[in-house]
């Protein structure tokens, strides 16, 4: 009689936990496809070692934004700035900025671009819509390369820099590439974590 008691009860505790699992699993659905829906067109601006495979850093980034590189030209010593953006197919760039002619900067224009000048001097080249298969520079031994951020929703206004030669060090290679978020990959680690934790719960 008692025996039979026990395996009721553990019937009934099991039944509960199967329940609760059941409600659990369908909550995380609910949860990761809102995250997939709110999170679209989101994910990281990644900086890494295309050696190593080492990650210096992510920054969240979506498609749509912009960011920029500036340097001091290694051979005609003026500050030259390039100017990217994220889009669904890479990265592509779209602006740059220099100062001085010389060696190793751009002298002519190609079909689809302009120059124009601004208040500061500075030789602005336009209408470049030129995806860059494998974004790599070479961070500055004596001069220093620096990441410019766009604030929040991409605008200039709380933009923040990050000094390359800081966060990745002297003469370093980085690759920039952008990382979609990936909610299929969230949800198929947490489904595997949750499963295991049901089964545990529902062992005899």
């Amino acid at each position: 009689m008692r025996n039979r008691v026990l395996t009721s009860s553990n019937r009934k505790t099991r039944g509960k936990a199967l329940v609760f699992c059941a409600a659990a699993i369908t909550l995380l659905l609910w949860v990761l496809a809102a995250a997939f829906f709110l999170g679209k067109g989101r994910g990281y601006l990644v900086l890494e070692n295309p050696k190593t495979g080492k990650i210096y850093q992510r920054f969240p980034a979506g498609i749509g934004d912009g960011f920029s590189v500036g340097f001091i030209h290694s051979i005609n010593k003026s500050p030259v700035t390039d100017y990217y953006e994220i889009r669904s197919d890479g990265i592509y760039v779209v602006k740059t900025v220099y100062y001085g002619f010389g060696a190793g900067v751009q002298t002519e224009l190609e079909e689809g671009q302009t120059l124009s000048y601004g208040e500061d001097g500075s030789m602005i080249i336009t209408g470049f819509e030129k995806r860059i298969e494998d974004l790599i520079y070479f961070v500055g031994t004596v001069s220093d390369h620096v990441l410019t951020l766009p604030g929040k929703d991409g605008k200039a206004t709380g933009e923040s820099q990050v000094s390359l030669r800081d966060l990745c060090g002297r003469s370093a290679m980085v690759r920039f590439r952008f990382e979609p978020f990936s909610c299929p990959r969230l949800f198929g680690f947490s489904r595997q974590y949750l499963v295991a934790e049901c089964e545990a719960l529902t062992e005899p």
